[in-house]
Formats: structure tokens, C-alpha cells, sequence
């Protein structure tokens, strides 16, 4: 399971409490290079974390978090803006940096049903969802129904089965929610990985080509 903050017991803090995360004592584990940039980004990591999810299955090892997101900037993935705002995860440029960089296929949903996203665990893919972040307290309704990432791993029987990079409990973190509960957080949309897959290309099979914008979600 991959957080995107550091320190899982200060997630809590960080969401609801008012806590700094300048001040999350393990920062340095998640590769960042000081205190503060890791405390400007790590808000925006929820596509990052499930990435490295994905990677570590997949491989059973993945780079760290901030070198994931050192490449996925560069990919176009994340870009900030002039006043400090960061725009992203934004879905085309990630999938590509994501064949590229990591052999790892996948692609975009921008129109994804409750089926859809069962058909795509069905067949064996993990599926980034976007969500409310409220989905790690599925007792209170959402105010918006975007905004977070999960990673959804499968299905078993009338429950998604997910991982949350921002649960703030043991529970939060690896949850089972009923398919209708979960629809009233899931915002229709997000991207497909094929873990069961890698991608092979030729060394110019990039040439020439640029990512295509899509709509930012954190």
C-alpha cells in the first residue's frame, strides 16, 4: 500500500486538522529533495501513488514517489502554473509518460459508467477513478464527486475493491464499498493500466509526438 504523504499516521492531521506537512518527519523517504517541496506537492500525489501501486505489482519495485513525479512533469503530466497553483494530474500526457517511461499501457475514460469501470476490473486492469476525497469517510455525502485519485483493483461480488492514497485509517486505505456507494462518489471518469502487460517499442516509435491535454482532476 503507497500514501501519498509520508508519514500514514499524519494523514489525518494533515486532511482535517490543520497540520503542516513541512513538518511530516519522513519526508525524505518519498525521494523529494527538501522539507518544502515536499510539502508544495504532496497534496497532488494521489495519481503518483497509485502509479507506484501499480509498478510495484507489476514489478515488484517502482521508483520513488518524487522521481515518478519528476517524470511525469516533465511529460506534461502536472504543470504549474505562474501563482504557485499546480494543474494536474492531467490524464493524456500521464498515460503516455506511462507507456513510455515505464512499459506500463493504459488509457483514458473520459466518459466512464459504474459498468465501464467493472467491465475494465473485470478484464483484468486496474482503473485510476476519479472521486470525491471524502470517499475515505463514505459515511458523509460528497460535496463534489472529483478532485482524487484511487486506484480500483477488482471487484468481489457487489463491492470495488480500492486502494486510497489518501486513506487516513487502516480502513480508508484498502477498502471494500458496495458498487452504489462507491457511485456516489465516482466521478465518471479516469484511466485504465494494464498491469498484466509491457509495453515494447522501437527507439524512434515516440518520434514526433506530443502529449494530448485532458482535463486535470487534483
Amino acid at each position: 500500500m503507497v500514501t501519498q504523504y509520508a508519514t500514514w499516521d499524519l494523514i489525518g492531521p494533515i486532511a482535517y486538522e490543520g497540520y503542516d506537512p513541512i513538518n511530516d518527519p519522513g519526508w525524505e523517504k518519498t525521494g523529494a529533495p527538501s522539507p518544502a517541496f515536499y510539502a508544495r506537492w504532496c497534496r497532488h500525489l494521489c495519481g503518483i501513488a497509485c502509479l507506484r501501486m501499480a509498478l510495484l505489482h507489476r514489478d515488484g519495485r517502482a521508483p520513488d514517489m518524487f522521481t515518478l513525479l519528476t517524470g511525469a512533469r516533465n511529460a506534461g503530466a502536472y504543470i504549474r502554473e505562474a501563482d504557485g497553483t499546480v494543474k494536474g494530474l492531467i490524464y493524456a500526457p500521464f498515460v503516455e509518460y506511462t507507456a513510455h517511461t515505464h512499459q506500463l499501457p493504459g488509457a483514458v475514460h473520459g466518459d466512464l459508467g459504474l459498468d465501464g469501470l467493472v467491465a475494465l476490473l473485470d478484464a483484468g486492469h486496474m482503473v485510476m477513478a476519479s472521486v470525491s476525497k471524502e470517499i475515505r469517510r463514505p459515511e458523509h455525502e460528497p460535496e463534489r464527486r472529483r478532485g482524487h485519485l484511487v486506484l480500483a483493483i477488482g471487484r468481489r461480488g457487489g463491492e470495488i475493491l480500492f486502494r486510497n492514497p489518501s486513506g487516513h485509517t487502516d480502513a480508508a486505505r484498502k477498502p471494500a464499498m458496495s458498487l452504489d456507494r462507491f457511485g456516489a462518489f465516482f466521478g465518471g471518469r479516469g484511466l485504465s493500466l494494464d498491469t498484466r502487460r509491457t509495453v515494447r517499442r522501437t527507439p524512434d516509435q515516440s518520434a514526433g509526438r506530443r502529449p494530448v491535454a485532458s482535463r486535470p482532476t487534483t
